[in-house]
């Protein structure tokens, strides 16, 4: 199988846009009298916010007493469940006459196309066909219902039958069949008539399942000082540093600037570990010998799992500790007992659970809750999330006959809590029906959901070979959703678009379906949590820079997308890495563009009430002018009503808009992203590897875009510095003149002030600025003037 360029979808605007979805909660059985399969039941499931889908369950837990061949005197046993013409096997044992399986088959209701399903022993042979043992026969009709929360079905043993059902053979098989919903605890585990034609490690790829993301510690290591340091080559000037290493992690301190023995640093150095502690520390002191050669002087190894962990602020004890001698030959080994005590470090090193490890960007974050669990306040909601389906998904790939293909499934992450659902074979408009809980402990957080196409199918018939070449799953789209827009109790049922901005612009993946409610636990918590800080208290009480928090954030992705892919089935690193933005740092032009009208978005709010407050000096509309002088004079009259009038103002204005509050969360705005007029050579920018992978003349033409670009950012943030140097000359005698002229005139100002009643300076300062425009001149103010006159720094630049 090969993959395809996914093609657009009918350019309309509406497309783009989500869309209310009814669905029927709940589901039931077809309507009839009596038990079973075939004639129904009435059933109500924990599973409420999706269309519950029922499956015939068929656990084969074990056999005893199998007869051995008569032609090779052994047995190798496995079991075929068969349900019309749907087959599904266990693994075979070899000579083994009591075998243990335990392994559950599911039938979908809306397949079944048989009215009795049967359970068959065979023995495995080498040459020719498998030998027939025995069979257990049920009929659908008297099959029992399952009704959660009971408990799950006891299997029972059954004496094997011949082929055609006269008599009992020698054997028994154990065997349970039930009818459950996907709220079964065996939906996730058991093998699906729907996805029979996967075979081997693909199998265990199209299972639903839950993961949990490791937890996640920083490690402090702060590395004071050291002593007895004796630098191998004593006729250069010693540059020594402090190297630390954590895994694939390696940080380092700043050269010692002094001369010594004992150099000095105090630096602190901070990795990301989880849980279990596998990793070593390794620190080695070393002396910058050349720009491309560092001389090993001392190195200490140790285990991660032995530093203590901290829960708060308080100090932690610092330790010395040795040095053990690096670089001696084979020939002086009886050397290194000598000197493995000569040199020492002086380090302070701890575990921090107080923090929270950020493992994605804090705009899209999940969870806020600081490592240590003793630090955890109680949850304030539950969120409930029904993954419906998708429906009208792109195709992904090409199967050998040359037909377009997608076999897709959902993963949704929020908290430290991943869920995967079940592949859909072969299906543009996959059902999942898959309900999902998580404890919410923060209402402004984003759960994020994305949909994939699986490329690890093992060896499908109709599927080249599967995950040759080491394929990776496919990006088809992505949603979030933040809690905080939803309502509490209220079940959104909405089908979002799916877009992916691909190297050809941007385009309709299909749309992912999904019913969600959040449920608010205690309305004192939710207004408690609004007061609180958004992360950790020692995220502010010692903070980490800027610079430090990025490259921790990458560090823990790292780990968290390695752990995941360690997991069977394993969530694959392209997986987590697309839902955790590992991209959102890098330079775009398009976001810049996006990012600079969201500023100017923000800003015309204050430019439109400049221009409105210009207007009305200006007397454009007369009575607007008269209105905000008789307001203006009773503010002046009443000062004591100003602060209530801007209050009471903002409290109508909400009230006002509340008629056009969103009906529902919001979704991927094209506009917003300024993805619609994005130019291709912007978007292969965009798409460009790090480091960048284009033609030199390409990148030689971005590098100079890019020039141009900065050089007029350059010139404005020149000019703010400029506007500000002005204001700060006034008090600085570089102009002399200007100087003594501001002093006097806030020595006058200061005489006036004081033997001016408050009222009457506000009515006169009022007044002038609203005064008509017979009385105002073109030209600008004499305080403008003055202050464009004052000398910034700009003319001691080079």
């Amino acid at each position: 199988m090969h993959q395809v360029h996914p093609q657009v979808h009918a350019d309309h605007e509406d497309d783009y846009m989500f869309k209310d979805m009814s669905h029927q909660n709940g589901g039931r059985w077809p309507n009839g009298v009596g038990r079973g399969l075939l004639h129904g039941e009435r059933y109500a499931g924990a599973h409420d916010l999706v269309e519950q889908s029922f499956y015939l369950y068929a656990r084969v837990v074990k056999a005893k007493d199998l007869p051995p061949s008569s032609i090779t005197g052994t047995c190798d046993p496995y079991v075929e469940v068969k349900l019309g013409n749907y087959k599904g096997r266990t693994r075979h044992f070899e000579n083994k006459r009591n075998p243990e399986w335990n392994q559950v088959f599911a039938f979908s209701k809306d397949r079944v196309q048989a009215t009795m399903l049967e359970v068959l022993v065979k023995d495995k042979e080498m040459i020719g066909r498998d030998d027939y043992i025995g069979r257990v026969v049920f009929d659908l009709n008297e099959v029992p219902t399952r009704v959660p929360p009971d408990s799950p079905l006891a299997p029972q043993w059954y004496r094997l039958e011949d082929r055609r059902g006269e008599g009992k053979v020698k054997g028994e098989i154990m065997v349970a069949v039930w009818v459950g919903n996907q709220a079964d605890e065996a939906f996730s585990e058991a093998w699906h008539a729907d996805a029979a034609s996967v075979h081997g490690e693909g199998v265990l790829s199209v299972r639903s399942k839950v993961y949990i993301t490791p937890k996640l510690w920083y490690l402090r290591v702060n590395v004071i000082e050291a002593q007895d340091i004796v630098p191998n080559d004593k006729s250069h000037v010693p540059e020594i540093f402090v190297k630390v290493q954590v895994g694939n992690q390696v940080l380092r301190t700043k050269n010692c600037p002094t001369q010594t023995t004992n150099p000095l640093w105090n630096e602190d150095l901070v990795f990301v570990v989880a849980e279990p502690f596998e990793e070593l520390l390794v620190l080695t002191v070393e002396n910058r010998v050349h720009p491309s050669k560092d001389d090993v002087l001392g190195k200490l190894t140790m285990l991660v799992s032995s530093f203590e962990k901290r829960l708060d602020y308080r100090p932690v004890h610092s330790r010395w500790y040795n040095l053990e001698k690096f670089g001696f030959g084979l020939l002086e080994a009886d050397r290194r007992k000598e000197l493995q005590f000569s040199s020492r470090v002086h380090l302070r090193a701890c575990l921090e659970g107080a923090y929270h490890v950020l493992d994605k960007s804090t705009i899209f974050t999940s969870d806020t809750r600081p490592t240590a669990r003793q630090l955890w306040n109680p949850p304030v909601g539950v969120l409930d999330v029904g993954i419906l389906g998708a429906n009208g998904l792109l195709p992904m790939k090409f199967t050998t006959d040359g037909r377009g293909t997608t076999d897709a499934y959902c993963v949704a992450k929020y908290g430290h809590k991943w869920v995967r659902t079940r592949t859909i074979l072969d299906s543009l408009n996959p059902k999942w029906n898959e309900q999902y809980t998580w404890d919410v402990y923060d209402p402004c957080t984003v759960i994020t959901l994305g949909v994939f196409d699986n490329c690890h199918l093992g060896g499908t018939p109709d599927r080249q070979g599967g995950a040759v070449g080491g394929s990776r799953d496919s990006r088809i789209g992505k949603v979030r959703i933040r809690l905080s827009a939803l309502e509490s109790h209220r079940v959104y049922a909405i089908s979002y678009p799916l877009l992916a901005l691909q190297p050809t612009g941007v385009k309709k993946m299909g749309e992912l379906q999904l019913a969600v409610r959040f449920t608010s636990l205690s309305l004192a918590n939710m207004i408690y949590i609004y007061g609180r800080p958004l992360l950790p208290r020692m995220h502010y009480l010692h903070p980490f820079t800027v610079i430090q928090v990025d490259n921790l954030r990458y560090q823990a992705m790292n780990i968290v997308a390695t752990r995941l892919g360690r997991a069977e089935p394993p969530l694959r690193k392209e997986v987590v890495e697309y839902m955790l933005d590992v991209d959102s740092n890098l330079w775009s032009m398009r976001r810049s563009k996006a990012n600079f009208f969201r500023i100017m978005s923000l800003l015309s709010g204050p430019m439109s009430l400049s221009q409105w407050f210009s207007d009305v000096c200006n007397w454009k509309n007369p009575t607007t002018s008269v209105l905000v002088h008789v307001l203006f004079l009773i503010l002046v009259s009443y000062p004591e009503l100003i602060l209530p009038t801007i209050f009471l103002y903002m409290f109508f204005i909400g009230l006002w808009n509340y008629r056009f509050r969103p009906r529902h969360p919001p979704h991927m705005d094209l506009k917003l992203s300024w993805a619609e007029a994005v130019s291709s050579d912007e978007l292969d920018e965009e798409f460009d590897t790090f480091p960048s992978s284009r033609p030199n003349d390409l990148v030689r033409m971005r590098y100079d875009r890019l020039r141009s670009i900065a050089g007029r950012i350059q010139t404005v943030v020149g000019d703010v510095a400029t506007q500000g140097e002005r204001l700060a000359s006034l008090l600085s005698w570089r102009d002399p003149r200007a100087t003594s002229l501001f002093i006097l005139f806030c020595l006058c100002a200061a005489v006036v002030l004081y033997v001016s009643p408050f009222r009457v300076v506000a009515l006169v300062g009022g007044l002038y600025m609203l005064r008509h425009p017979r009385f105002r001149s073109k030209l600008p103010s004499v305080p403008n003037n003055f202050f464009k006159r004052l000398p910034p720094q700009a003319d001691s630049m080079l």
